[in-house]
């Protein structure tokens, strides 16, 4: 058995064309097949449905890439593992987040890159919880950063960075904008423009709504939290914020930002990684950064805040 073969099998696995999946592994199509064949004919196994096209795996091939996966990511931790000790670490760090987490990863990555100016950093962002959470366990990231849940699977181990606040963004001259803070209701008023319901983030805002017995009727919605600055700039719409992105925009000219009340909502953020041992080098050296850095309170520092660091 060759690590090739793994790799195509896990290729197929995700690109579900095996044209697409040579592609991706930078082979021909007859060379993945005929080394997928082999590996069928080496565990005495059908891994794959083939019909006139390409039909899935079958049960067998589903468990299969699993380990496939298991052994690359511990032959891809092993390379990095030997050559951290001979010259420091190297390669490419993946990270995927939740949207609202994209205003803060930059605190982390500055300092990790810092640190080991051989390491390439690929940020994935736009990702849904269940999404990092999955990409984990198959190895397609080293670490992910959302929401902290109280019943997160003990396969996954969680370093808190900061808690997740939300203010009201609008036109400074609306009525609101002129108070030190805005309730949900005053806001649930309000032509509102919010993140998707699929999104956590926006879940989260629902449920605050909820609780408060309230059901806002936003006009728009996007998976993007830029695009609902752009659209608070326009004037005719007003949204509800992390306060995280503060951090990255701080406040707009022509805008205000209020911090919501009643009630006062706060949801933990933290960096996670896979609980194997020893698992990815790169996650433990990331891991080690968070735990080191003060997130949540360079996260309260606006863009052209001279106060005290």
């Amino acid at each position: 058995m060759l690590f090739r073969q793994l790799e195509y099998l896990v290729a197929l696995s995700r690109e579900h064309h095996f044209a697409r999946a040579a592609q991706v592994c930078h082979v021909s199509q007859p060379a993945l097949s005929e080394a997928i064949r082999k590996l069928e004919e080496e565990l005495d196994v059908p891994l794959v449905r083939r019909g006139r096209k390409y039909e899935g795996l079958t049960p067998e091939g589903e468990r299969i890439v699993v380990w496939a996966q298991r052994i690359l990511a511990d032959r891809d931790a092993l390379k990095d593992e030997v050559g951290a000790l001979r010259t420091g670490l190297s390669g490419r760090m993946r990270i995927g987040l939740v949207p609202t987490a994209s205003g803060a990863v930059g605190l982390l990555t500055a300092p990790f890159c810092a640190a080991h100016p051989l390491v390439t950093v690929e940020v994935i962002a736009d990702l849904q919880s269940e999404d990092i959470l999955r990409q984990l366990q198959n190895f397609e990231i080293d670490a992910g950063i959302t929401y902290l849940h109280k019943g997160l699977s003990e396969n996954f181990q969680s370093v808190p960075l900061y808690e997740e606040r939300y203010v009201l963004l609008t036109d400074a001259a609306d009525g609101l904008a002129q108070g030190t803070t805005a309730t949900w209701a005053e806001a649930s008023r309000l032509p509102l423009c919010l993140l998707t319901g699929v999104m956590q983030g926006r879940q989260v805002l629902d449920e605050v709504f909820t609780e408060a017995g309230l059901r806002p009727s936003p006009r728009v919605e996007t998976d993007s939290v830029a695009a609902l600055f752009a659209h608070v700039r326009t004037g005719r719409w007003a949204s509800i914020v992390p306060h995280t992105w503060l951090h990255v925009f701080g406040v707009p000219h022509g805008m205000r930002a209020v911090p919501l009340v009643e009630p006062a909502r706060t949801v933990p953020v933290g960096l996670v990684v896979t609980a194997r041992e020893p698992g990815s080098v790169m996650a433990r050296a990331l891991t080690d950064i968070a735990q080191h850095a003060d997130v949540a309170a360079a996260l309260e520092r606006l863009p052209g805040d001279t106060g005290p660091q």
